[in-house]
């Protein structure tokens, strides 16, 4: 009924012109890039692209292990045989495995966590156990602790609150939190910050497991022996080698003491099943949870602190091993200097033909149809560098690697990098520079959805209509472009964006594939193509939307780098700040006089049984103006550049210079505030989300954070580096 919806609404009128001509392109290079594209879908093949899955996800390949190197290997001779100068690089990195997991509940009553997956009959790759990496969260610190559990919910900062008002502390304690809501390894990060001595993380089957839906093998869902493994490395801090910050792990990289290491945890931490957490929490007490902590387990959930009591005890091998990432590169015929770096990583935490193999298939089947265009005399302006990453999983690492290791080159010569991950079937979901946001709705507007004859940004616009906020309604129908989402982290994006200063896009396709097998045992071939992508049939067309991305930056004879669509969404980013700030203190006003009155319980709950938060500082008022004034800028600069653009289409190798480099004037090299390795200041990973976005992140996260003496000069910065934009724009705008 909802595919029906969406057709039924698109041919009532939703769907906007879409452009004659390619931004970068005049009338008859459009043309011409457009014919060149069609050529590229023919060279697409799913059934390819099949094999190459079947094949590389046949063994568990984790970074280190010798399945990894062989797919490394594989990929490597793949590109070779297309004519590609090709490479494998490789970084050594220190990697913990796991040696001692142990999950034991001591009092009430006993029980002994199992720690293991099930072999499945209905899927045969389950039954590879030699080389499998059993559950375990990387990064996690050795350690055996034994403490009364303390419920968390999701373990974000505003459960701490709740668990405050209760009464209750996590100091000497165990915390057990859900999986969701927030990156892995804030979890622990902040567990530890309050006070807790390890934490267990296990997946509620309300979110995806049987709650959900069918569990696999029956459907897609997580079934109650499935765990999901991850790192909780602090990846807010730094990515990549936790021993090399800021500089490549080669052989003789300078390297930090592990127990130096800032970004290992500081408690341990262990992932379990719902069928393990089970006994955990039915031995628990105390309080019974607030009706949106409860999940779907069979138990009423209570808060703890005891009287369960369990001992957690978790120890690694920490082994130095190689990371391989192929780099593969096809030179430029007119712009060899002029870099389009294309990625995607190859390592998987097991079997992982979703994650990550669903969008190295189409990676490779994208630069197999670009290296026989180039054949066929079609070779690009400029050069083409693909990767393959290795040692994604653990934290970033082969593509953070790479990058800090020719962090100089990149400087100078990489135009954009565009990323895929994995893949599913669904709508196209694109997060990326907002200088690139028209190009890639015009890439949208070009491929087709392949379950129905209307382009891939139409449906998608549909799909906001119908399931957004107000908002996102109004906008999907009258805003021409559909706004790409900010990046915070999660992949291989990262290194390149936020550290230095790229433009970046990350693509993929979603909502319409359920998905319990997320980083388990069961992310296999067998999962993948039976419920996630059966035939590869957006597979392939994620290989038609990165080829025509890919192609069109390097071939366009101006970049299309367009800077309205980066000055609406940060006018977006700046409204939200002053939202934020005048929510926040007229919410601590009306709290701090509920709580001066003594009436805050009631007020909110008369029959709760939790207590009134602490009284807050009140929250000042904020100077904006500096950040305003530069945005007014930044706007009029962009509008300028728009209409000078449209009367001259002529470009020159430095007026493209100074547009590929214009997204580096966003970064300051003293970084953010505590954490100068992430040193662009309009996007970045949250310090409490991990791979949720905060946009100006130094000022959101300095108001979220009530450090309120910061706010100040955070807004001097971000106005600074919207006026050092708007003065490149003006540059470029006057050139023409």
């Amino acid at each position: 009924m909802r595919f029906l919806a969406l057709l039924l609404l698109v041919s009532a009128g939703a769907v906007f012109a879409a452009d004659d001509d390619i931004v970068g392109f005049n009338a008859s290079a459009s043309t011409s890039q457009r014919a060149l594209e069609e050529q590229l879908d023919s060279i697409i093949n799913a059934d390819e692209m099949d094999e190459w899955l079947r094949r590389m996800s046949a063994e568990p390949h984790h970074v280190g292990s010798l399945a990894s190197k062989e797919n490394a290997e594989f990929i490597a001779e793949l590109f070779e045989s297309w004519g590609y100068d090709t490479e494998i690089v490789g970084y050594e990195i220190l990697l913990p495995e796991p040696k001692t997991r142990e999950i034991e509940l001591v009092a009430p009553t006993s029980f002994t966590a199992s720690l293991r997956e099930e072999t499945l009959a209905e899927d045969p790759s389950t039954a590879v156990r030699e080389t499998l990496l059993q559950p375990y969260n990387a990064f996690s610190i050795d350690g055996e602790v034994e403490a009364e559990l303390v419920f968390v919910n999701y373990g974000m900062p505003e459960d701490y609150e709740i668990l405050e008002r209760y009464g209750i502390d996590v100091t000497g304690k165990i915390a057990i939190a859900k999986y969701g809501r927030s990156w892995r390894g804030i979890k622990p990060k902040l567990a530890g910050e309050k006070g807790a001595i390890g934490t267990i993380i296990y997946s509620d089957p309300a979110d995806d497991g049987y709650g959900a839906g069918d569990v696999y093998p029956k459907g897609p869902f997580k079934n109650d022996s499935g765990v999901q493994r991850g790192s909780v490395m602090d990846m807010p801090t730094y990515p990549g080698d936790v021993l090399t910050p800021g500089r490549g792990a080669t052989e003789r990289a300078r390297r930090l003491k592990r127990e130096d290491a800032p970004t290992i945890t500081k408690i341990p931490v262990l992932p379990i099943s719902y069928r393990d957490a089970l006994p955990l929490l039915s031995a628990m007490g105390g309080e019974v949870v607030p009706q949106e902590w409860r999940g779907a387990l069979p138990i009423t959930y209570h808060l703890g602190p005891g009287p369960a009591k369990v001992r957690l005890k978790a120890e690694f091998d920490w082994n130095m091993v190689t990371a391989y990432n192929v780099i593969a590169r096809l030179e430029g015929s007119e712009y060899p200097d002029e870099w389009v770096i294309r990625g995607n990583h190859h390592d998987g935490w097991n079997h992982g033909a979703s994650d990550p193999l669903s969008g190295q298939v189409a990676m490779l089947a994208e630069a197999k149809a670009v290296a026989r265009l180039a054949a066929a005399g079609h070779r690009p302006l400029r050069t083409i560098i693909y990767g393959a990453w290795d040692a994604e999983e653990p934290g970033l690492i082969g593509s953070t690697e790479w990058a800090e290791d020719h962090a100089d080159e990149l400087k100078e010569h990489a135009v954009a990098y565009l990323n895929t991950d994995g893949s599913a079937r669904g709508f196209l979901g694109i997060g990326g520079s907002h200088v690139l946001e028209r190009y890639l709705n015009q890439v949208a507007d070009d491929v087709n959805d392949p379950r129905a004859d209307i382009s891939l940004k139409e449906r998608s616009r549909a799909n906001r209509m119908i399931t957004g906020d107000e908002k996102s309604r109004s906008e999907a129908k009258n805003r021409k472009d559909l706004r790409i989402s900010p990046l915070g982290s999660g992949s291989d994006y990262t290194p390149f964006l936020q550290h230095l200063g790229i433009a970046s896009v990350n693509v993929g396709f979603g909502g319409e594939a359920s998905d319990g097998s997320y980083h388990t045992l069961y992310d296999t071939y067998e999962h993948f193509t039976k419920f996630k992508d059966p035939g590869l049939t957006y597979g392939a067309t994620l290989a038609k939307v990165t080829g025509r991305a890919t192609l069109r930056l390097a071939n366009a004879p101006r970049l299309p780098f367009d800077f309205k669509g980066l000055a609406d969404n940060v006018a977006l980013y700046v409204t939200e700040l002053e939202e934020l700030a005048n929510g926040m203190r007229d919410k601590t006003m009306a709290e701090n006089q509920l709580i001066k009155d003594g009436t805050y319980a009631v007020a909110m709950n008369p029959y709760t049984t939790f207590g009134p938060p602490l009284a807050k500082d009140p929250v000042p008022h904020f100077n904006f103006a500096p950040l305003k004034n530069a945005l007014s800028r930044l706007q009029e600069a962009a509008e300028a550049f728009d209409a000078a653009a449209a009367e001259n289409d002529a470009a020159t190798e430095e007026v493209n210079k100074l547009l590929y480099t214009s997204e580096r004037l966003l970064t300051r090299e003293a970084g953010l505030d505590g954490r100068p390795w992430y040193k662009h200041h309009i996007y970045a990973p949250g310090f409490y989300t991990g791979y949720g976005v905060k946009t100006i992140p130094g000022v959101r996260e300095a108001i979220e954070q009530r450090e309120y003496d910061k706010v100040g000069p955070q807004i001097d910065i971000a106005a600074e580096v919207l006026n050092d934009l708007a003065d490149r724009i003006t540059t470029l705008t006057d050139m023409l």
